[in-house]
């Protein structure tokens, strides 16, 4: 940035690079609506105001202009796309920022993964930071492709483009003081330190808070959220494609803590990334339950910029990078054109910038599955007549233990469709071990086949739920075949699968193909 330049077009003694004329301007900062004129150069706002002269004069005929919009937590990974083909989508609904969590990839392939997700941030026209992953592994009772310790965070949070720790979902290990949890805290001390603290209210919650952990995105209770709020933490109010939580969270905000909120989608699939959008679909529901605008558009910009110090992002003023959309509908917005750093980069919904697809082989051979047989998927009858359950939340990824009785056949626990009792498997696929867990789940309501997927939270191994072992054992070798994915059997029979053969987490292909794909498994 040349800065004597972006001095001489604010003070109006050069023209500007692109000026934006009659149009409503978006003020994150005092909530107002200002009909003024926003002059761009060297990729900043230079000014707004009363300036005529630019090389390119854009008459936005009374439409909005507000600053690009910032997811304040996700994982890429969970979109199934690439970094690259991750920004295909967000960019043209005026999604500009986001805070990621490569914690999947990390799970996967440690740090190696996290650098492949920077490198491709670096290629697209989007302020895409990152957190270093706090929790790799997640938990002792799985297993993990990788393991990172305090001294590799360390490592990572001297990384261009990580700029804090991210979620310490490790609560227990917190409040208990862990030893290499605490060492974990210690090396991101004055970074800023995302938390993961799902129910945890009272002197646990005080516990929990005491390293400065400032937010908190597994909220899903008004009262839960009302007490985080006065405890200090930030609440990232979170909507994405399984979990829910915007309707309830809402109406916490008010006058004096909408500053102290924020809005994430923490995991959204390509499907929904394509026909509802990013961040910004959180922007319109909230609208649509009676939120203002504009505090909606704080809510998912300037109050995100200023909780991870995104220095000159979130708002439209001088100095600040030239990171905006233009939309016609208040209450219902879409963005028109997108300009990052005063650049058109998207226009009509449509991506103006196409980053080659990378192929590196390292990441495209995670599937490490020692051999086994569909006889191995038999679950034994203990000698209690009741065996744990575990009953999925519909929009929630929490889950509840109920307690059944199973039907038994030859000494085998199997499922029972009219009970919706389905079989669930989870089998190691990151360093041969054979091992393979096995359980019973209540929430899919399967009358047959079953359904496969290595985007398995928090360890991504080969995990399947279906009515029958056979069902099960196609869906778990397609997904093998195909090194990593999605499948749909019935029987021996493949009904459809979306392979994602990068770390078994990202599809290769383009958002479209990801999205039709996705369309035809569901």
């Amino acid at each position: 940035m040349d800065l004597e330049r972006l001095l001489a077009v604010a003070r109006g003694d050069q023209p500007a690079d692109l000026l934006f004329v009659n149009g409503q301007v978006i003020n994150t900062f005092t909530a107002e609506i200002e009909q003024t004129s926003v002059a761009i150069a060297e990729g900043r706002i230079a000014g707004l105001g009363d300036y005529h002269e630019a090389d390119q004069i854009i008459d936005l005929q009374g439409r909005y202009l507000a600053p690009g919009l910032i997811d304040g937590h996700l994982h890429v990974e969970s979109t199934y796309l690439t970094p690259e083909e991750y920004a295909r989508a967000a960019v043209p609904r005026g999604v500009l920022g986001a805070i990621a969590d490569p914690h999947e990839v990390a799970n996967v392939r440690g740090i190696a993964g996290i650098q492949y997700m920077l490198e491709g941030a670096r290629r697209v026209p989007m302020d895409l930071r990152f957190m270093a992953s706090s929790c790799v592994p997640a938990t002792h009772l799985e297993t993990s492709g990788a393991d990172l310790e305090a001294h590799e965070i360390q490592q990572v949070l001297g990384w261009e483009g990580v700029i804090g720790l991210a979620e310490m979902m490790n609560f227990p290990g917190v409040i208990y003081g862990d030893p290499s949890t605490l060492a974990k805290l210690e090396v991101a001390a004055g970074r800023v330190k995302d938390g993961h603290a799902p129910g945890v209210t009272g002197k646990q919650l005080n516990a929990y808070l005491c390293p400065l952990i400032g937010s908190d995105h597994e909220t899903t209770a008004h009262d839960e959220g009302r007490e985080k709020l006065r405890r200090g933490m930030r609440l990232m109010i979170r909507e994405g494609s399984s979990e829910k939580n915007l309707a309830e969270l809402l109406p916490l905000v008010n006058d004096g803590n909408y500053h102290r909120c924020l809005f994430v989608v923490d995991d959204r699939s390509a499907l929904d990334l394509l026909n509802d959008g990013e961040v910004d679909a959180v922007v319109r529901k909230a609208i649509t339950l009676g939120c203002d605008p504009l505090r909606a558009l704080q809510m998912a910009t300037l109050n995100t910029a200023v909780y991870f110090q995104l220095e000159g992002l979130g708002g439209i003023a001088p100095g600040y990078r030239a990171n905006c959309f233009v939309f016609a509908d208040l209450q219902n917005m879409h963005a028109n054109e997108v300009y990052y750093g005063g650049k058109l980069v998207a226009q009509g919904g449509k991506a103006l910038f196409q980053p080659s697809v990378r192929h590196t082989p390292q990441f495209l051979t995670t599937m490490n599955v020692r051999p086994y047989t569909r006889e191995d998927l038999s679950l034994p009858a203990t000698a209690s007549p009741t065996f744990p359950v575990i009953e999925v939340v519909p929009h929630q990824i929490l889950t509840r233990r109920l307690d059944e009785a199973p039907p038994v056949v030859d000494g085998a626990i199997v499922g029972d469709v009219s009970r919706d009792l389905l079989k669930l498997v989870v089998i190691e696929r990151h360093k041969a071990t054979g091992n393979i867990g096995k359980g019973l789940v209540r929430g899919f309501q399967l009358q047959r086949g079953a359904l496969a997927t290595t985007v398995a939270h928090d360890s991504h191994n080969i995990v399947v739920v279906g009515v029958d072992d056979r069902s099960i054992y196609a869906a778990a070798r397609a997904v093998e075949s195909t090194e990593g994915g999605l499948a749909v059997t019935d029987g021996d029979t493949v009904l459809g699968t979306l392979p994602l053969p990068v770390m078994g987490l990202m599809s290769l292909e383009p958002l479209e193909s990801v999205a039709e794909e996705l369309a035809k498994l569901d």
